[in-house]
């Protein structure tokens, strides 16, 4: 067989078509995998060295081709060809080139249905790791920023109002909650794509007596697929993958919301760092925040590779079809999406400048200690719905007056309600008010430091795991 010469060719008449071999060749993309190819065809050698089908000379032999091929590929010398359609005919023959009749051993009992579904089991499995690596990155940014400003005032918010006002260093720890729901779904997928297909052949298995717990061991893998149809013609780890990839990716784009409108001059919360920003071309006063721009951006990249995948296994029967070659690219444009935007905000977000007073006065203007006021009378026994009442006309008078609830005098809240006693003033600034939500999960600063420690420790159990 020569060099370009089609493994499966001997049913054929006449070559293929030059279109129909560019438009159904996949090497362009999936040569990402040729490590991951390399690592499962060493282990397949090995275990059919240990059933007695290669002999250890024939395994040394192979082992060594596989790697020096690794090395041509490492260092861009390998010799891809279109003509051989993708990364595993590729390897073969230049395997086969090297070593004659031995080469072409390593293809016994195995597929490229099962080959391909290892190898990108295998690839996923470690860009899970990676992501998760920055994941934990960003997160360790948000704890520290969240240190800093345990004790920051800023308004809450509910339809984009002035609701009640809480620590930056809480809001920032509702961010941490979201990446780690992210990094447990991530965790749980990883285990449904640490199963193992090789050994399932082209559908049915093989009449070999592949050890494939023994190769499944070799590629760490916790276990083989335990159907042959299944293990072939799932793409359900892509797409779950991809979903997960979707939630974290719809984070970073809340996220994003958030520092374009807090990097605003109505706003003036934070600042951007310059070096994750670009100017206008025409008005030079501008500081556009390109960055969290295209990582809102890319989210629906990315939820568009979600809906894509789906649509593409939704009408296939079993078990392997050539529909299936298009699982990679968005797959890998998914992973590669979404580990930059990560890299992204870990960067950035060590970086970010708090303007500690702009989010102070901000709360102030929102009447944002109304509800503690209600809370309060409630305490002195008035019905909850009364107590609302007095404080929206409480409120009513401290707008019509341009004053906050707070400058109202005792006499003023009293002709609503007599029991109101001069403590009430306590409760009603904003510091009273978020160290008055001393409770778990709640905003006071206490409690955020209290959630930071305990999110270290989390974090250090998983950084060991």
């Amino acid at each position: 067989m020569s060099s370009d010469q089609k493994p499966w060719s001997g049913r054929f008449t006449e070559s293929t078509d030059a279109f129909v071999e560019s438009f159904t060749a996949s090497v362009g993309f999936d040569r990402r995998l040729a490590r991951h190819d390399i690592q499962g065809s060493i282990a397949h050698a090995t275990m059919l060295a240990r059933i007695g089908v290669l002999s250890e000379r024939e395994l040394k032999a192979l082992v060594e081709g596989l790697e020096t091929i690794r090395g041509e590929i490492e260092r861009g010398e390998f010799p891809w060809s279109v003509e051989l359609e993708d990364v595993h005919m590729n390897i073969e023959a230049r395997l086969t080139e090297r070593l004659g009749e031995v080469g072409k051993k390593l293809h016994t009992g195995r597929s490229r249905n099962d080959q391909v579904a290892t190898d990108l089991r295998l690839y996923l499995r470690e860009e899970i790791d990676r992501l998760q690596g920055e994941l934990r990155r960003l997160q360790r940014a948000l704890l520290d920023l969240a240190e800093r400003e345990a004790d920051t005032i800023m308004p809450g918010f509910t339809h984009l109002q002035v609701a009640q006002p809480i620590t930056f260093g809480h809001h920032l720890m509702a961010w941490f909650e979201m990446l780690a729901r992210d990094r447990a779904r991530l965790t749980d997928c990883r285990r449904r794509v640490n199963r193992m297909p090789l050994g399932a052949a082209a559908l049915a298995g093989t009449s070999f007596p592949l050890d494939r717990h023994y190769t499944a061991e070799l590629l760490g893998f916790e276990a083989p697929a335990a159907n042959s149809l299944d293990a072939v013609a799932d793409r359900d780890f892509a797409i779950e993958f991809a979903a997960c990839a979707s939630l974290v990716m719809m984070h970073l784009s809340r996220f994003s919301e958030e520092l374009i409108l807090w990097a605003s001059a109505p706003f003036g919360f934070v600042e951007l760092p310059d070096a994750f920003c670009t100017g206008s071309s025409i008005m030079p006063q501008k500081k556009n925040p390109d960055l969290p721009e295209l990582v809102r951006g890319k989210s629906g990249r990315v939820f568009g590779h979600l809906l894509g995948l789906l649509v593409l296994m939704k009408g296939q029967p079993l078990a392997y079809n050539k529909d299936n070659q298009e699982d990679k690219e968005p797959l890998f444009d998914t992973v590669d999406t979404l580990k930059d935007c990560l890299r992204a905000f870990a960067d950035l977000v060590p970086k970010l400048q708090v303007r500690r007073e702009a989010m102070y006065q901000a709360a102030r203007k929102g009447y944002a200690t109304a509800t503690d006021l209600a809370d309060y009378l409630v305490r002195k026994g008035v019905p909850f719905r009364d107590a609302h009442e007095i404080v929206g006309r409480a409120v009513r008078l401290a707008i019509d007056t341009g004053r906050d609830l707070a400058e109202l005098s005792l006499a003023e809240l009293r002709q609503w309600c007599p029991a109101i006693e001069a403590d009430v003033f306590e409760l009603l600034t904003l510091e009273g008010s978020v160290r008055a939500r001393a409770h778990f999960g709640g905003t006071a600063p206490d409690r955020v430091r209290d959630a930071i420690r305990q999110a270290r420790e989390q974090l250090g159990e998983d950084s060991e795991a």
